[in-house]
């Protein structure tokens, strides 16, 4: 049984950090491409930043140079570091694994950000 599972997430005041993690069991994750996601009430799910198996990070132009994503293949886990966060980064926060046309999904972690 795949499982992914988030934590980390919590309110913190505009310009603070966090920094979640994603725990996977059940998948040989050195194979998946590993995302973050967060979606908003209202709003598409977005894409925050995303890491391949090789290491690759993509990251949305949002969050450049204030999030980064790291991958510890030893631990089957992928981190995101969220650094001078804003209000508008408020969201429920998502890991997401992927290989071929598989597609996997945590629970979600709240992320609030006060002004």
């Amino acid at each position: 049984q795949v499982q992914l599972v988030e934590s980390g997430g919590g309110l913190v005041p505009a310009g603070g950090s966090l920094r979640l993690s994603c725990a996977s069991s059940g998948i040989i994750f050195s194979l998946h491409i590993m995302g973050w996601y967060r979606q908003t009430p209202g709003k598409q799910r977005e894409l925050v930043a995303s890491i391949s198996a090789g290491g690759s990070k993509n990251y949305a132009d949002s969050v450049k140079d204030r999030f980064t994503i790291s991958r510890d293949n030893a631990k089957n886990t992928v981190y995101l570091q969220m650094n001078s966060l804003k209000p508008e980064d408020t969201a429920v926060y998502s890991c997401n694994a992927a290989y071929r046309s598989a597609r996997y999904w945590g629970q979600g972690t709240q992320v609030t950000v006060s002004s």
